[in-house]
């Protein structure tokens, strides 16, 4: 990793930190109301479904199939998560899932962490960007090259610094215009929409490659030490089945069980808009498929 990738990843990792900080001190203060939390709720779901969605199951496993133009849309609301930009993601979550927990993966939390099972997931939720080590990061032209064929995926990868910027000054406009043109409706905009939301994002984000790497249930006869999280499906928009996911990796629902599925937002958005001909040619498991990883799994048991 060169200095200014990390300088970059410790801008972005720690600067929501003060965003959180600023919070706490509009909380004490009572400066938030219903405007706030729902100029949250909405940029939280346009950056998370850009990320659940696009970057990961549109754009890295192929799930399903889209327009040019939606294309487009995906990778700019996934770049508003300011997680990186969309090739660079998609290369590094490839990467991990062809070493998964093991020598090789960007961001386990088992493998090389001589100081123990705390290290291990302190580097899969933040330390693997911002140590100074490069971990394996993944090179966009052997994990990417579809993408890099894509002229509207380039054309957001390159213009990732406005995306981010814009994550930043369109819940500013937001809280700006709802409280009535003030200055302080702009500050609130910017710490709850932005700043708070960007780190509710992160982290829920970063916590399918900690946690459910490393607590929750495992159902299937895979190599790798993927668990579900139940309680973090929600808050990860369905990311957190991400035992399935490993299990099954190009199904655009991680969510594989009926009730599983109603706690995965990504999938049931995907299927809606299939509905609607947004999205097409969406993958799906067959529950033959399912029965026959889950039996193997447990024979061998």
């Amino acid at each position: 990793m060169n200095r200014t990738a990390r300088t970059y990843n410790l801008i972005a990792v720690f600067t929501p930190v003060l965003g959180v900080l600023a919070a706490i001190v509009l909380l004490w203060n009572r400066a938030v109301d219903w405007t706030d939390i729902g100029i949250l709720a909405v940029f939280y779901a346009i950056s998370g479904f850009g990320v659940t969605i696009g970057f990961h199951r549109l754009f890295t496993h192929r799930s399903f199939e889209t327009s040019k133009p939606m294309r487009v849309l995906f990778a700019i609301a996934g770049s508003m998560s300011i997680e990186g930009s969309v090739i660079t993601w998609v290369a590094d979550h490839r990467k991990h899932h062809a070493f998964a927990d093991e020598e090789g993966d960007p961001h386990s939390p088992h493998h090389g962490h001589e100081g123990g099972a705390l290290h291990g997931l302190w580097h899969a939720q933040v330390g693997w960007m911002i140590d100074g080590k490069s971990h394996g990061r993944a090179s966009a032209h052997r994990y990417a090259p579809d993408l890099l064929k894509d002229r509207g995926v380039r054309w957001v990868n390159r213009t990732f610094p406005l995306w981010a910027l814009l994550s930043l000054l369109l819940p500013a406009l937001a809280g700006f215009v709802l409280h009535g043109f003030t200055p302080m409706g702009a500050v609130r905009g910017l710490v709850w929409g932005g700043l708070v939301r960007i780190f509710l994002v992160h982290h829920v984000t970063w916590s399918v490659n900690s946690i459910c790497h490393f607590f929750g249930s495992r159902r299937f006869d895979i190599e790798d030490r993927s668990t579900n999280v139940f309680w973090l499906a929600i808050p990860s928009l369905g990311e957190a089945w991400h035992h399935n996911h490993h299990a099954f990796p190009t199904s655009a629902s991680h969510g594989l069980k009926r009730w599983e599925r109603l706690a995965d937002p990504s999938a049931l958005l995907i299927y809606a808009m299939a509905k609607t001909g947004l999205v097409w040619n969406v993958r799906a498991v067959s529950e033959e498929k399912q029965r026959s990883k889950e039996k193997r799994a447990l024979t061998t048991a």
